[in-house]
């Protein structure tokens, strides 16, 4: 264990690391200040688990309550950790293997698509609405103030893109990953248009057809169990929040191209992602067994490279860059509130993987450089307004686009 406590010593320069055993024994690393973060150990071979192999052992033997977090809870000792330990670069054979197992670990074709959507939103519907607002966006949400409620900031983000896509009377639109149907109901209701949702999981359709029905825009509002890359178009619209990161590198330019294809020549698309400020890398090992097998963050050269080889035009790019942090703190608090149920009805092991998933996707936004990508396309450069006022004015300018035809389904 020595070797393990001699790291934490040379390591941690910033803040203080305090260690509490269960026999009494304590210890802290660092200069003494702040960020302060608190592990209570109950095992003794907990950090030498954690020191072998950190990206995967930390939320493992969370997980296996090896360890709790004291005052300052899992965001004081992530604080801590991130801010003195960046991420582990690997080097010679093992980087070759880590690189030449990215397009396996993202190889998201149809069947394995449907997979590894369904581990993680096929789960029982009520932790979902427990612990996401009233209207189930499961995405980050906009906080034009920081101290917004969840409801407001969601309702934000929605008439934010909702903005961004310049809708017409009589538009179509197709929403990839529409989750429980919340943006294609907010369209729906706010516009004059018909939306096409798409969802790989079957108990999303299941419970985002119910939304749609209470809602009262069945009539506009069609959610289908269908993969993107099986649609028919054309569409005038084409709206994708927090579906990206499912798609894999290996398919981003079958991604962009099928959006390419879908939209009429005077159509406009809104891609909502997180995205990394950092290079290329390769997904948390922990993230990808527990939460989104098949998942990838891009880095924004990833992105760009595709719409480039594509040949689809950007017509405006945002970075939103604490707006995740607060929506996952938001969806924490909500989670603690509903703990004890969620324990009795699946497992305590259940409960920290859900508040460990949480509380590392936070401090990722943090302090490892994750960030939210609004990306806008079209097919043709005047197909938006020349400048960004028509998002804040709440004034649109005059448009010189045709009616949009009427396509049948």
């Amino acid at each position: 264990m020595k070797w393990v406590e001699q790291r934490l010593g040379r390591r941690i320069r910033r803040g203080t690391l305090e260690l509490r055993y269960d026999d009494g024994e304590q210890c802290a690393y660092g200069d003494g200040g702040p960020p302060h973060g608190v592990m209570h150990i109950h095992r003794r071979r907990t950090l030498r688990r954690i020191a072998l192999d950190p990206e995967f052992m930390l939320g493992q033997t969370y997980m296996d309550g090896d360890w709790s977090p004291g005052e300052g809870g899992l965001l004081g000792v992530l604080e801590v950790l991130l801010n003195n330990f960046p991420p582990p670069r690997a080097r010679g054979v093992k980087a070759w293997l880590l690189w030449a197992a990215r397009p396996l670990q993202q190889w998201n074709r149809a069947a394995a698509a449907r997979r590894n959507i369904a581990s993680h939103y096929d789960l029982d519907d009520w932790l979902f609405q427990n612990f996401l607002d009233a209207d189930m966006h499961y995405s980050c949400a906009y906080f034009e103030d920081p101290d917004m409620d969840l409801e407001s900031a969601q309702r934000a983000k929605a008439a934010h893109i909702r903005r961004k896509l310049c809708l017409r009377p009589g538009d179509r639109v197709l929403d990839i990953g529409c989750g429980w149907g919340s943006m294609a109901i907010h369209l729906a209701r706010h516009e004059q248009v018909e939306v096409v949702g798409l969802t790989l999981s079957s108990e999303q359709q299941r419970l985002a057809q119910e939304r749609v029905r209470q809602a009262g825009v069945a009539d506009r509002v069609e959610i289908r169990l269908q993969d993107y890359r099986d649609v028919t178009g054309p569409f005038e619209r084409i709206v994708s929040v927090g579906m990206f990161e499912h798609v894999g590198v290996p398919f981003y330019d079958t991604y962009f191209d099928t959006i390419r294809r879908l939209l009429t020549e005077d159509g406009v698309a809104l891609v909502h992602s997180i995205g990394r400020f950092n290079p290329p890398g390769v997904t948390n090992p922990w993230i990808r067994r527990y939460i989104f097998p098949g998942g990838y963050i891009p880095a924004t050269s990833e992105v760009m490279s595709s719409v480039e080889r594509v040949g689809i035009r950007t017509t405006d790019i945002e970075v939103l860059r604490l707006h995740y942090a607060y929506t996952l703190a938001n969806w924490q608090a909500r989670f603690q509130r509903i703990r004890g149920r969620v324990a009795a009805a699946k497992s305590e092991s259940f409960c920290r993987m859900w508040e460990f998933y949480l509380a590392v996707s936070e401090a990722a936004f943090r302090w490892r450089g994750m960030m939210v990508l609004q990306l806008q396309l079209a097919r043709q450069q005047d197909a938006v307004p020349l400048t960004r006022d028509y998002l804040y004015s709440g004034e649109r300018e005059e448009r010189r686009w045709p009616e949009p035809s009427r396509i049948a389904s």
